[in-house]
């Protein structure tokens, strides 16, 4: 037996019944859905960096709007904040690194 221990995709257990193969599975919920969501994005964002291509950023993606339904986090509120950051701080656009502060 294979062990895995992590979030996945609601479909997998299927999936890997249709290989032939017996997956255990339990439902997270509460704190336990939440820490295994970020820890999922943890790993999904480390597969973008392996790999920075549309399949990755869509996983990265999908676990982020994960995050923001169990967390409870509006939509709007989201666009807004990232409207008014641009507003005051700009955008990662231009590829500036701030390599000090002289005080």
């Amino acid at each position: 037996m294979e062990t895995f221990d992590k979030l996945v995709r609601d479909d997998i257990p299927e999936i890997i019944e249709g290989n032939g193969e017996t997956p255990h599975t339990h439902v997270a919920t509460g704190e336990e859905y939440r820490r295994r969501l970020h820890e999922k994005l943890d790993e999904e964002v480390a597969e973008f960096h392996e790999d920075p291509g549309a399949a990755e950023l869509a996983d990265v993606r999908e676990v982020l709007d994960a995050l923001q339904t169990c967390h409870d986090i509006d939509e709007d509120a989201v666009a807004a904040r990232r409207r008014e950051k641009a507003v005051e701080r700009g955008r990662f656009e231009d590829g500036l690194v701030l390599e000090a502060v002289e005080r």
